[in-house]
């Protein structure tokens, strides 16, 4: 019988248990706020104690978790990013921008935000929501912003060449939501614009009926004539006015936003 033969068909190998529980332990890890101890573990996953404390010293030895000490909660760390590297397209996020956002958290508190365009909406793509002590979310990377009601997308809408913004206009317009009733509406979209333009950021002030407790300020990231992306800052619009938060944060963000723009040519080039 030839080595061919030998081998199983397709589809008949056996799932690795282990490799499926690490990955549900993981997840579950991704979703606990601030960590989270053996018991709740295997509460939440429904894996055996036994099994969870043997998970949680493979991945901590693998770097991917950590204990802590005060507690004896367990953490992901900074490891199980790499996971996810090779599937981002936005490169220049990871090697431009991300490593400022940690110097901008520390001078403004709130938490902020990189986002692309995708297709029709603004995708998250680095936050440093898990690390700002005033930030109400967690798990961000990957969240979608709608393009006319968050200030990253009126930012994009505002500063991208008019072809992309009407082929942008054109993909909202084709939806059956409140979005497309307002990319439809030309007046509204003139307004949008010139506002933007005229205050030098993209705003929101409760605006987004599913983050009705929040305003954000953004401005966009450029490269040549075009619009990689933006940089928002989020905060709970009770603590202030759009204005109010212009006036304490816009100068260390378009600070930031100097130096990933520095940054940009060695690696859009």
């Amino acid at each position: 019988m030839t080595e061919q033969q030998n081998e199983p068909a397709r589809g008949e190998y056996k799932r690795v248990q282990g490799l499926i529980r690490g990955l549900q332990l993981l997840n579950c890890l991704n979703r606990c706020d601030g960590g989270a101890r053996i018991t709740e573990l295997a509460q939440q996953t429904g894996l055996h104690r036994t099994t969870v404390r043997r998970l949680l010293e493979t991945l901590q030895h693998e770097g991917y978790v950590r204990r802590s000490e005060s507690d004896d909660s367990y953490l992901l760390t900074l490891k199980v990013r790499e996971l996810s590297e090779g599937f981002r397209d936005e490169q220049w996020v990871s090697q431009c921008a991300a490593p400022l956002l940690g110097e901008l958290m520390q001078q403004v508190v709130w938490p902020t935000d990189i986002s692309t365009l995708d297709v029709d909406a603004m995708v998250i793509r680095e936050t440093t929501h898990r690390f700002s002590r005033l930030s109400f979310h967690r798990s961000m990377v990957g969240r979608r912003l709608p393009m006319l009601l968050t200030a990253a997308g009126r930012a994009y809408i505002a500063n991208c060449p008019e072809q992309e913004r009407e082929h942008i206009l054109q993909l909202l317009a084709n939806r059956n939501d409140s979005q497309s009733r307002l990319a439809q509406d030309q007046n509204y979209i003139n307004k949008l614009v010139r506002k933007t333009r005229q205050d030098g950021y993209g705003s929101n002030y409760r605006d987004w009926g599913e983050e009705g407790r929040i305003a954000a300020i953004a401005l966009p990231i450029r490269h040549d004539d075009r619009v990689l992306g933006c940089l928002n800052l989020v905060y709970i619009a009770d603590a202030m006015t759009i204005e109010e938060a212009a006036r304490r944060y816009l100068e260390a963000m378009q600070s930031v936003i100097g130096r990933i723009e520095a940054r940009l040519n060695p690696v859009i080039d």
